[in-house]
């Protein structure tokens, strides 16, 4: 007998359904109490998918939302629903797949997948089946819920359809979906291609095997009326770049000219789909050679892509001026995620800093404007095709740029900016000539009256900070700096946040360069404080904090200090423990006490008690989480992270004065704690700090060493590679401190890890110097083991006091056991001559051991040895050490 509801039953249900839609929150409240009382009864689920598929004398939105309704029961708990139950939902779906309301269609498509993903694909065996028949139905209606019901498994369990578990049913269901994009209804084309389009990526064997008929039949729809069916042939063409190019090179120029028209097709949606294909293909080997050709026709198509539309001029508030008064909406401010201390060694060049992607433009915090649109994609592009073509992008760029920059109209003004900052990092070489002229021009466009113009003239003379910097600084520094603080004070919001971050970047460039402006600039970071509303305010840390990294020990100046700590510690004391905005702040005092060194002393002791209790109080919330998880949350250990960091830079700039404070507080017990959590960015924090109170105050670590090293030598694990970095670097600033303490245990720590990511490699090497400097006997033997990658890893690091230890260890074992270092000897000889100025003494060790060996060998076989060497490294031995 099939089920029926009862009358009384259904009113009760309606009843419940009409309520959820009021606006009133004490409704809401009552309906949900109400849903949870209902879900006890069993058949609670045959009344909500009856009133979705048969109770045709309700509304729309209601049965929708009794389909949705049961589409969370079904993902909450479908598992507990009795066999009848879950037969009569399935059945009722399969039988009104057919609706005529597109709406319930949707629904019910919504609700078969949900219960397909729920491991029922597998229990359901007459699903795929039917769906794919009900494809041949002359119903209209019918064959389009079936493809929209299809279209959401293919997304939502495409791996599993490519499987053995299901018999592998797109060798069936691909070449079924292969004859509907002929198919005379767009929308049924466009549901073709889309199911088709779950299988590129992952290379479904059924695709595979059908993928010339698929570009053949895609080709064939170039040139669709419809704007979904020529979205989804985009769509399809840029994913078959990554994984099927051998099969589109063929067609390449024809397939180019297409993706032009495309990125300039009035539908937005399909615009940007298309310029996808040019960020896509720049990543490409052919990239030069397929598009050189026509760089004349794509380069005005992205630069013109590049202007805000009419939409997000509106939505951006494009016409307010000033609205710094206004608060933060608490939805407008983003999740910030604190980066995890790494202990990094200052690499030749630079930092190894990843130089800032364009995807990082200046508007990508706005949630009304869906993050990536045509603009942003088209200076994405810009961007790396910027950096592959380098400077033979610019006879096709400069002719437009003229006219961009000084356009009278604010939006292509503003467009023309964003494009001179899309190309620095490519086409910086080629530019050079006409910066003197263009960075005037553009400090100029900070005073714009347009904000959108002033934000992002920000943005790019950040890009071009570099080059600033390298000049004379009354030339362009000066200025730029000047104009830059103004605009940290201007009346607009978002031009603020553009400023700061610029400043930011421009203080990571010109460091030192910046001390003779620094009470200028502190006035100006300190009057904001008093000005920002809430997501700036994030910002502003952020700016301060690089300018207590870029100037250092500088900022330590009774004045600067009087400036700038009242605010912080203002802040600071407001702060409840448990609000978020503790961690750009702490994150920000972790570079202020670095830099103040002793200069902090008067702040340290409340600063370090309350990281000490954040510390202790997320370490109980684990526990009492991990006993009773239904009582209790799991707590947002990002908390501990951070305040482990402002303890790490405690330590480091205040040395021996945090002594004191460690002695008074049980942060040793916490870091034991600390260094065997689950999370990996707590381990690698707690190691950081370890590194540090080991170089500050010794005498608190020691007692605890037997304890710690077990655990250091657990986590040497290169999966983990700054987890690995900093336990190899704690290990290493341990093993300075003990003197002739026995490291045989530690040796074994050292298997030298596959040696591939830098950091970590210079980090371990360090940390074997440095072990064979204090236990020269035991780690000598194991040179052979690693003397390559031990020179090759150290040549590339500046001189430092780390790198001095390291090379005075390996000195002391080459002494113990020359044999082991024969047949590197030319690595020694490169790393060796990697010092620009060694000390004295290390330099001596160098000589002894350079002239020993030649001795060691006699003069005809050094004239051989010598003859591998490059010329550079042959100046360089001669010069320095006379070989």
């Amino acid at each position: 007998m099939e089920w029926q509801p009862d009358e009384q039953g259904l009113q009760q249900v309606l009843q419940l359904l009409k309520d959820s839609q009021s606006p009133d929150t004490a409704t809401q409240r009552a309906v949900q109490d109400k849903l949870e009382q209902l879900n006890q009864f069993p058949d609670f689920n045959n009344y909500l998918i009856f009133v979705l598929t048969c109770l045709k004398s309700e509304d729309e939105p209601t049965r929708s939302l009794s389909g949705l309704i049961l589409k969370n029961n079904v993902k909450a708990h479908y598992q507990n629903f009795p066999p009848n139950v879950a037969d009569f939902i399935k059945r009722e779906c399969l039988n009104n797949i057919g609706d005529p309301s597109p709406l319930i269609r949707a629904t019910i498509g919504i609700l078969i997948t949900t219960i397909a993903s729920k491991g029922e694909l597998q229990t359901w065996p007459e699903l795929l089946p039917q769906l794919c028949n009900l494809l041949n139905s002359e119903d209209y209606n019918t064959c389009e819920g079936s493809f929209g019901a299809l279209q959401k498994i293919c997304e939502d369990s495409s791996e599993l359809l490519d499987s053995d578990a299901l018999n592998r049913p797109l060798n069936i269901m691909i070449p079924k979906f292969l004859q509907f994009f002929k198919h005379c209804s767009p929308k049924i084309r466009s549901h073709a291609i889309a199911c088709v389009n779950q299988f590129i990526i992952g290379r479904a064997q059924a695709l595979m095997d059908n993928i010339d008929t698929f570009i053949e039949s895609l080709f064939a729809l170039a040139g669709d009326e419809d704007c979904e069916v020529r979205k989804n042939v985009c769509r399809a063409l840029v994913m078959l770049l990554e994984v099927r190019i051998d099969r589109l090179i063929p067609h390449m120029h024809s397939i180019i000219q297409y993706m032009l028209q495309r990125t300039q097709d009035p539908d937005e949606n399909v615009a940007l789909e298309a310029c996808e294909f040019w960020l896509t293909l720049a990543e490409q080997p052919i990239c030069q050679e397929a598009l050189s050709g026509h760089l004349v026709q794509l380069i005005p198509i992205l630069v013109n892509g590049m202007k805000y539309s009419e939409i997000d001029i509106i939505l951006l508030k494009g016409d307010v001026e000033e609205d710094e008064t206004i608060p933060d909406s608490e939805q407008d401010i983003k999740p910030r995620f604190h980066k995890s201390r790494t202990v990094t060694l200052q690499h030749e060049g630079g930092e190894g800093e990843e130089a800032e992607n364009i995807d990082d433009d200046e508007d990508d915090d706005d949630d009304t404007l869906s993050d990536w649109n045509l603009r942003k994609c088209s200076a994405a592009a810009l961007d790396v095709l910027a950096n592959v073509f380098r400077e033979e992008l610019l006879p096709h760029l400069l002719p437009l740029l003229k006219g961009l920059l000084f356009h009278p109209d604010w939006v292509i003004k503003e467009s023309g900016i964003l494009v001179l900052g899309a190309i620095a990092e490519g086409c910086m070489h080629g530019m050079v000539p006409y910066l003197p002229e263009l960075i005037p021009h553009l400090i100029q466009c900070l005073c714009d009256k347009k904000a959108l113009v002033r934000s992002i003239a920000c943005w790019t003379l950040s890009r071009y900070a570099h080059w600033v910097v390298s000049q004379p600084p009354d030339a362009h520094l000066k200025p730029l700096m000047t104009e830059l603080l103004k605009r940290i004070l201007d009346g607009n919001k978002r031009v603020q946040e553009a400023a700061c971050s610029a400043f930011a970047t421009l203080e990571e460039e010109a460091c030192t360069e910046l001390v003779p402006y620094l009470s200028f600039i502190l006035d100006t970071l300190v009057f904001a404080f008093g000005k920002y509303q809430h997501k700036n305010l994030l910002i502003l840390y952020d700016a301060i904090g690089t300018l207590a990294d870029s100037v250092g020990h500088h900022l330590n100046q009774p004045e600067y200090i009087q400036k700038l700590m009242p605010p912080l510690i203002a802040k600071w004391n407001e702060l409840k423990d448990e609000d978020k905005d503790l961690f750009p702040l702490l994150e920000c005092l972790s570079s202020v006490a670095t830099a103040l060194q002793s200069g902090f002393l008067p702040y340290c002791e409340p600063v370090y008690q309350r990281c000490v209790t954040l510390v202790q109080k997320t370490l109980a919330q684990a526990m009492m989480y991990s006993q009773q998880p239904d009582q209790y949350e799991a707590p947002d250990k990002d908390f501990m992270i951070v305040a482990l960091d402002l303890l790490s830079g405690l330590a480091e700039g205040l040395g021996g004065h945090v002594d004191t404070l460690v002695a008074r507080s049980n942060i040793m017990t916490l870091l034991f704690q600390c260094m065997q959590d689950t999370m990996p960015e707590v381990r690698q924090s707690s190691f950081a700090l370890l590194g540090d109170l080991t170089k500050a105050c010794f005498p608190h670590v020691k007692p605890c060493i037997a304890e710690f090293m077990p655990i250091l030598g657990t986590n040497l694990n290169p999966e983990f590679i700054s987890v690995c970095n900093n336990a190899t670097w704690a290990i290493g600033e341990i093993c300075m401190q003990m003197g002739n303490y026995s490291v045989s245990k530690m040796t074994c720590l050292i298997n030298v890890p596959s040696l591939t990511n830098d950091v970590t490699v210079s980090s371990t090497a360090i940390t074997i110097g440095r072990l064979g400097y204090v236990c020269p006997q035991e780690v000598a033997p194991m040179l052979p083991q690693f003397i390559r990658p031990w020179c090759t890893s150290l040549r590339n690091i500046r001189d430092n006091e780390e790198k001095d230890s390291a090379f005075r260890g390996i000195c002391m074992m080459i002494g113990v056991n020359p044999g082991g270092v024969v047949q590197d000897f030319i690595f020694f000889c490169d790393a060796v001559a990697s010092w620009v100025n060694p000390k004295d003494d290390l330099r001596d060790m160098f000589y002894k051991i350079l002239h020993g060996f030649k001795e060691q060998v006699g003069e005809e076989n050094w004239q051989q040895f010598s003859e591998q060497f490059p010329p550079l490294l042959k100046e360089r031995l001669a010069a320095c050490y006379g070989v």
